[in-house]
């Protein structure tokens, strides 16, 4: 894991990611399961965000941790 304070927004989206995959995991074996369907979207949603912010300040770190995580980079930005 990275080497960053606990509240940075690389170990946020580090722990994110790890839920990400833990809930992937349980829907596939629980594909009725919305409830947590739908708390994997929230999740996905609030990493997304995360990414574009730090997409837009911090750009060497985000390509870091989008390698090191194995996270597909942001499509396009619209602001």
């Amino acid at each position: 894991m990275l080497k960053k304070k606990e509240g940075s927004i690389e170990s946020q989206i580090y722990r994110l990611t790890d839920r990400v995959i833990k809930l992937t995991y349980h829907l596939k074996k629980n594909g009725k399961d919305y409830s947590s369907q739908r708390g994997l979207w929230k999740i996905l949603g609030k990493r997304k965000r995360l990414l574009i912010y730090l997409f837009e300040k911090k750009f060497t770190s985000y390509q870091n941790l989008t390698k090191e995580l194995g996270i597909r980079r942001l499509k396009k930005i619209n602001y």
